[in-house]
């Protein structure tokens, strides 16, 4: 077996995240002076509740045994779920926006359903691996020929783990994250060489759910009349869509410079968080824009390449699970602020204020690099 660490994925991630904090030193310091009074309260946020555990936990992660790993996931994703269902319980669970999705623990606070991210993706990673082991590789081919076995055995389970975490989801109205999550799983059980009827089955199902969620949820029906028509509210429903494209488009080619924004003076809505591109285009204009996109892109390359190069099948799905994952979630965001997706309200990955995100893509950019040097 060959031992390579990957610096070009390493040095790729390190650029993301210090470029994202010099980023962030500039567009945060207005805000945070005018509610705190001081201009570096939302960067010193985000370096100890997001960075630094990141750090540590990814270093865990490129350190741990990957068999080590692999053994314990079921726990790790039961005590997840659990987490999810925790935020609905008082004293324990934090409501920001109508919506809870977070867990309290003392002054801090962690959102279940982003690591949900990452311990699915291991799950659903472990669980194919064991079904396609050597011992079971019959049982899982004969199992995928035949109608009965197929659906028992294969398509059933797969459905009962992802209507776990589709239910806690969808009582946390955060259907942008279960779409991710569904979409990432989605990908990783075909790429098992499961029946295609299996998966036009679950994308059916998924569509289904999404018109049942759109019924009840009409603020999400919302979205998507605004994605089709932006012009028609604009200063309502339609205003963040509507600045975003003015933030874009104010940039041109070169951009108004490094903390030149006047949008992120309080006139486009999450620009620490979800539309944060935004202000990287008018900042840094197209070529900033098409640099970041070209950075993505060049990241899914060298996760795939990883995968590829993986010396077994949990390592090569997990590879899969988590460079499609964030690769997936940057470019639904990118797209949904240039308004050519609907307003998804996720964060943009490395860059978008927020810990939970950032420690949980530290942690899957640690599994990449301990994946890597096991080739």
């Amino acid at each position: 077996m060959h031992k390579q660490f990957n610096y070009f994925l390493f040095f790729l991630v390190v650029f993301l995240v210090g470029f994202s904090f010099l980023f962030l030193a500039c567009l945060s310091a207005p805000a945070s002076l005018q509610r705190f009074g001081t201009t570096n309260y939302y960067l010193l946020h985000q370096l100890l509740v997001g960075l630094l555990p990141g750090i540590i936990l990814g270093i865990i992660a490129y350190k741990i045994s990957l068999k080590f790993l692999k053994k314990w996931v079921p726990l790790l994703v039961v005590l997840n779920l659990i987490a999810l269902f925790l935020v609905f319980l008082p004293k324990i669970g934090t409501n920001a926006g109508g919506a809870s999705r977070w867990v309290g623990i003392g002054i801090f606070s962690i959102q279940p359903s982003e690591f949900l991210k990452i311990t699915a993706i291991l799950y659903l990673s472990a669980w194919i691996a064991s079904k396609l082991a050597d011992s079971q590789a019959k049982d899982w081919k004969s199992a995928t020929k035949n109608s009965y076995h197929n659906i028992i055995y294969v398509l059933l389970p797969f459905i009962v783990f992802l209507g776990l975490i589709s239910v806690g989801l969808y009582f946390q109205r955060d259907a942008s994250t279960l779409g991710i999550i569904s979409i990432t799983l989605l990908a990783l059980y075909f790429s098992a060489r499961t029946p295609l009827w299996h998966t036009l089955l679950i994308v059916v199902g998924g569509i289904s759910s999404l018109l049942f969620m759109v019924k009840f949820e009409p603020y999400r029906l919302d979205r998507w009349l605004i994605f089709l028509h932006p012009d028609s509210d604009p200063l309502g429903k339609g205003f963040q869509l509507r600045q975003s494209l003015i933030s874009l488009g104010s940039g041109g080619v070169f951009g108004k410079g490094l903390g030149m924004s006047t949008q992120k003076f309080g006139f486009l809505p999450q620009a620490m968080s979800d539309s944060i591109f935004a202000i990287i285009g008018e900042e840094l204009g197209i070529v900033g824009c098409v640099i970041l996109i070209s950075a993505f892109i060049y990241f899914f390359w060298l996760g795939i390449q990883i995968a590829k190069n993986s010396n077994d099948r949990f390592s090569k799905m997990t590879a899969i699970g988590i460079v499609f994952w964030i690769t997936l979630q940057a470019f639904v965001n990118m797209a949904s602020v240039a308004g050519i997706f609907p307003l998804a309200g996720i964060p943009l990955p490395f860059f978008s204020y927020g810990g939970s995100h950032l420690t949980v893509e530290l942690i899957g950019v640690g599994l990449l690099l301990n994946i890597s040097k096991n080739t």
